[in-house]
């Protein structure tokens, strides 16, 4: 199976987004995850080094209408953190999938990745799941 391009961003079932730099992940909620949550009041954030196991609940944003975990999409140790979502969380309303990621991860194996959604299959997914 050729390597995901860097440029190709993948998506989870609970509508956050990787995008694949070697064996770093760029992660951030969906474009479609931020308009449904409105605008975004709080965001926090993982710490740098700690180890997640995909799927578990490691950040949370909160808009006026309702507070959402973030979870890993994959398993790995966080490297870096997204200080400009935190300070305006703005930015990921206004370019969720670009400017306003949350976090970047170094994965325990960087193919997973494979196993997410490419962008026509979580099209799919959002009109199956009626969004």
């Amino acid at each position: 199976m050729p390597a995901t391009p860097a440029s190709e961003i993948r998506y989870s079932r609970d509508h956050e987004w990787v995008r694949l730099d070697g064996d770093i992940a760029t992660i951030g909620i969906s474009d479609h995850a931020q308009e449904a949550l409105g605008d975004l009041v709080f965001v926090e954030l993982p710490a740098i080094d700690r180890t997640l196991e995909a799927g578990e609940a490691c950040a949370v944003v909160e808009s006026v209408k309702a507070a959402s975990d973030v979870f890993a999409p994959l398993a790995g140790k966080v490297v870096e953190t997204n200080q400009s979502a935190v300070d305006d969380p703005a930015v990921v309303n206004a370019d969720a999938e670009g400017e306003g990621w949350l976090f970047r991860m170094e994965l325990d194996d960087p193919e997973a990745v494979e196993a997410l959604m490419d962008a026509a299959a979580y099209a799919s997914f959002l009109e199956e799941e009626g969004a």
